[in-house]
């Protein structure tokens, strides 16, 4: 995969990296663009959205549906109120067709424990963000991939009661918006909900075998969504 520099901020330059070292990789991670290298240009275009939790499952999907899609994924910092967050996207959604986009939006709406957007704006600004993507990408399928749990530091056993609380009330709010769009909904947090022993101890992020559970499920309803 080719990194894409976008408004002068650093971007990961990595090859696609299967299982191999993927908490190694989250900590090098910088926001960006990361293009697929193209092998077969007749196979569909998707594109990841995401927080740094897909820069752990994306590799995966990748590999497992190598040679059905060619996958980009945009790994991003901002939440549904920022500007910069539509202004990026539609350069990359302006640059290719996408069949499908797999895009989650949750883990920075929050900051240890703080609400970031609160539960008014959220659900507006949701909505908002896509019918953003329904007007630059109208021929994509879209599915919207649930916020994944949040631990306490160094105790992978225990949820975060503050932050799993947002967690759990905007996924709430925005599993509501993708019902009203008929959207298809990948419910990572029900999924990785009982396997937080996956987990690296940094209260959000996963190893390599919690990424490749992740990676699974999104490679399959991927894979559905290219029938």
């Amino acid at each position: 995969m080719k990194g894409i520099k976008m408004h002068n901020r650093k971007i990961l330059l990595v090859g696609m990296i299967g299982l191999i070292n993927v908490a190694t990789m989250m900590s090098a991670m910088a926001w960006g663009l990361l293009k697929a290298e193209i092998k077969d240009s007749n196979l569909p275009r998707v594109l990841f959205i995401g927080d740094s939790i897909l820069g752990g499952y994306g590799p995966v999907v990748a590999k497992l549906l190598e040679g059905k899609a060619n996958f980009d994924i945009y790994g991003h910092p901002y939440t549904q109120a920022n500007n910069e967050l539509r202004n990026e996207l539609k350069e990359v959604l302006a640059q290719n067709n996408y069949a499908v986009i797999h895009f989650n939006m949750g883990l920075h709406s929050f900051q240890n424990g703080r609400v970031l957007i609160s539960d008014s704006d959220f659900e507006p600004l949701m909505r908002k963000f896509v019918d953003f993507l329904r007007e630059n990408a109208p021929n994509a399928k879209l599915v919207w991939a649930s916020t994944t749990p949040v631990t306490i530091k160094d105790n992978v056993e225990k949820l975060d009661p503050e932050s799993n609380a947002i967690v759990a009330r905007h996924n709430a709010m925005a599993a509501k918006i993708m019902n009203d769009y008929k959207i298809p909904i990948d419910d990572l947090n029900q999924l990785m909900i009982s396997r937080t022993n996956l987990m690296c101890g940094d209260t959000l992020h996963w190893k390599a075998e919690g990424y490749k559970v992740m990676g699974e499920a999104v490679a399959k309803i991927i894979g559905e969504q290219l029938k």
